[in-house]
């Protein structure tokens, strides 16, 4: 048994779903959640959003987390948003390896989706070419696995890399997070999106 009018989503993610440098300390998801609310729906959001998060350490978390957020009868749904940090490089070698990386994608999202509603945000740029390079090539890989998984995938990487906004923000705080003008940015893209479930009438 489910309650339509209770709307529980886990944001489940990194640093950017976290919302770190935001001086407004709302972050795209706290942002797109008042809109949900401000348009009329009955919606909890949970942020689960760890820096320096991995593929890897979100496989490892997310479930037991969600379900202890799932624990009455509700509409339940998940939003996962991650990889920036898998292609970070750490003593010449990255973070998480790329097939690695898109294993952890098809474990983590398949999963949900069979529980769940699950969407799946992309992970975004940080201003610097060469890991930019490489997130935009697990931006597309993440894509063509979450369409092989039949879940709906917002692809931001190569929008917010050519957004001045979002790189002047970056470079105007610590080198890879935004501040409340980029998050606004990010936010907006998962607003206009056809799949996010929350829209305004």
């Amino acid at each position: 048994m489910t309650n339509p009018n209770d709307h529980r989503i886990c944001f489940i993610g990194d640093s950017f779903v976290q919302g770190a440098c935001d001086p407004e300390c709302r972050g795209w998801v706290g942002r797109v959640a008042a809109q949900a609310r401000a348009d009329g729906f009955n919606v909890s959001a949970y942020n689960l959003g760890i820096r320096r998060d991995t593929s890897a350490d979100i496989a490892a978390r997310w479930q037991g987390e969600c379900e202890n957020r799932f624990n009455v009868e509700c509409d339940r749904y998940t939003v996962f948003s991650f990889g920036t940090n898998d292609m970070t490089l750490e003593h010449d070698q990255l973070r998480v390896g790329v097939e690695q990386s898109l294993a952890n994608f098809s474990a983590i999202v398949g999963a949900a989706s069979a529980r769940y509603r699950t969407l799946v945000v992309g992970p975004v740029p940080i201003g610097e070419a060469e890991q930019d390079q490489r997130i935009l090539a697990l931006c597309n890989a993440y894509a063509a696995s979450a369409k092989a998984l039949g879940v709906a995938y917002l692809p931001v990487a190569a929008t917010l890399a050519g957004n001045a906004t979002w790189l002047s923000e970056v470079r105007a705080n610590d080198g890879s997070h935004p501040g409340a003008a980029g998050y606004q940015l990010l936010a907006d893209l998962v607003l206009a999106w056809d799949d996010w479930w929350f829209r305004g009438v």
